[in-house]
C-alpha cells in the first residue's frame, strides 16, 4: 500500500482529498493541519507521496528526514517554496497544480485595484470609528486609465479581459506576447520600462525565479507616475519591500495592494509563536511590511488571492491527480 502524507489541510479539505482517492485501497492517507517542516517530518517519515502548500518549505535537511519519499505535489502553481536541486539529487519528482484559479486570482486583484482607487481602506476604518465624513475620500474612476500587467500568463490574461471590460487601456511586458490578447483585447505588448513608466495601475503575474527577484525596486520605482497604484498577487520577493514602503513616505507611489510580500511568514505563519528566534533579514521584511501596512494607501493581504472555495476545491483534486499519475505511471504537470 502506497502511503501519503497532506500537511496543513483542515477538515474540509481533508474530506476533499479522501473523495478525491475514493474507496481506492491502494493509498494509505494521513493529514496533518501543521505545515512540513523539521518538527512535523516525522509525520512523513514512511510517505512515498507527499501533498504539501507553500507554507511547507522543503529543505535539504527535511528531505533527510523523508527516506522514502519519491514524489513531491506541491499544491499551489509557485513552487520557490520547494529545494528543486536537493529533489533532483535525491531522484524526488515535483509537481504543481498550473492552473486552479485564472479567474479566482485575476478577480482578487481587480478587487485590490478598486478597493485603493476608490480608498475603501480608510473608508472603512473611518465608518467602524462612527464617522461619516467624506473628506479625504475622494477617489478616482477606472475607466480610461492604463493598465499595465507585468506577466501574460493564464492570470494576467484574465486581467486583460478584465482591464478591457472596464474600459481601462492594457499595455503589458512578456517574454512571450500573446497576439491573441492583442487582437481580442487591444493588449499593446512593450517594454518592462515603458509598462512603468506610462501605466496608472500595475499589476505583477510573474514567478519567482532569480531573474524576478526584486523585479520592482527602487530604481525601477523611480519611474512610474507618482499616483501610480502597485498591485502584487504574485509572489514576495519580487517586490522589493523597502523600495515600495520608502515610496509611499516619499509620495512617489500613488498605492500599493500587496497579497503576497517578503517578510509575510513571520505575519501569517505566526512565527513569532513558534520560533525561539528569527533571522535579522526576515524580521526587517516584516518590519517593512508593517510600515506599509499603517499607510492608508496600502493594503495588505494574507496570501488569499487563490482562496475561494472553487479553486481550493480545483488544488486539491489536481494533486489528487497528480499523486496517483505518478504512482502509476504517468507521472503529470512535473516540475522535476
Amino acid at each position: 500500500m502506497t502511503k501519503l502524507a497532506f500537511f496543513d489541510v483542515d477538515d474540509k479539505e481533508q474530506n476533499t482529498l479522501s473523495r478525491a482517492f475514493g474507496k481506492e485501497e491502494a493509498y494509505a492517507l494521513s493529514f496533518y493541519r501543521k505545515s512540513l517542516d523539521i518538527q512535523t517530518a516525522d509525520g512523513a517519515k514512511n510517505a512515498e507521496g507527499i501533498g504539501i502548500f507553500i507554507q511547507s518549505r522543503i529543505t535539504q535537511e527535511v528531505l533527510g528526514l523523508l527516506p522514502r519519499l519519491k514524489t513531491i505535489a506541491t499544491m499551489s502553481t509557485g513552487f520557490d517554496h520547494i529545494d528543486l536541486s536537493a529533489c533532483k539529487a535525491r531522484n524526488i519528482t515535483v509537481s504543481n497544480v498550473p492552473s486552479y484559479g485564472d479567474n479566482t486570482v485575476a478577480e482578487y486583484a481587480f478587487g485590490l485595484i478598486i478597493a485603493l482607487a476608490r480608498k475603501l481602506k480608510p473608508t472603512f476604518e473611518r465608518v467602524e470609528r462612527g464617522i461619516f465624513s467624506r473628506a479625504g475620500l475622494m477617489g478616482t474612476d477606472i475607466k480610461g486609465k492604463t493598465l499595465g500587467l507585468v506577466g501574460t500568463g493564464r492570470i494576467g490574461a484574465h486581467m486583460a479581459r478584465l482591464g478591457w471590460a472596464f474600459g481601462m487601456k492594457v499595455i503589458a511586458y512578456d517574454l512571450r506576447p500573446d497576439k491573441a490578447l492583442s487582437e481580442k483585447f487591444g493588449v499593446i505588448f512593450t517594454g518592462l520600462d515603458d509598462v512603468l513608466q506610462q501605466a496608472d495601475v500595475i499589476s505583477l503575474h510573474v514567478p519567482y525565479l532569480p531573474s524576478t527577484h526584486h523585479l520592482i525596486n527602487a530604481e525601477r520605482l523611480r519611474r512610474v507616475k507618482p499616483t501610480a497604484l502597485l498591485l502584487n498577487t504574485s509572489r514576495g520577493k519580487v517586490v522589493d519591500t523597502k523600495a515600495v514602503s520608502t515610496a509611499l513616505r516619499e509620495g512617489r507611489l500613488g498605492g500599493a495592494a500587496l497579497d503576497t510580500f517578503e517578510g509575510e511568514d513571520v505575519w501569517i505563519e505566526e512565527e513569532f509563536l513558534k520560533r525561539d528566534e528569527l533571522a535579522a533579514i526576515p524580521l526587517r521584511e516584516a518590519m517593512e511590511s508593517f510600515s506599509i501596512m499603517r499607510s492608508e494607501r496600502a493594503i495588505l493581504t494574507p496570501h488569499n488571492a487563490f482562496n475561494t472555495r472553487e479553486a481550493m476545491d480545483r488544488i486539491l483534486i489536481t494533486t489528487a491527480e497528480n499523486l496517483k499519475a505518478y504512482f502509476n505511471g504517468n507521472p503529470q504537470n512535473l516540475i522535476t
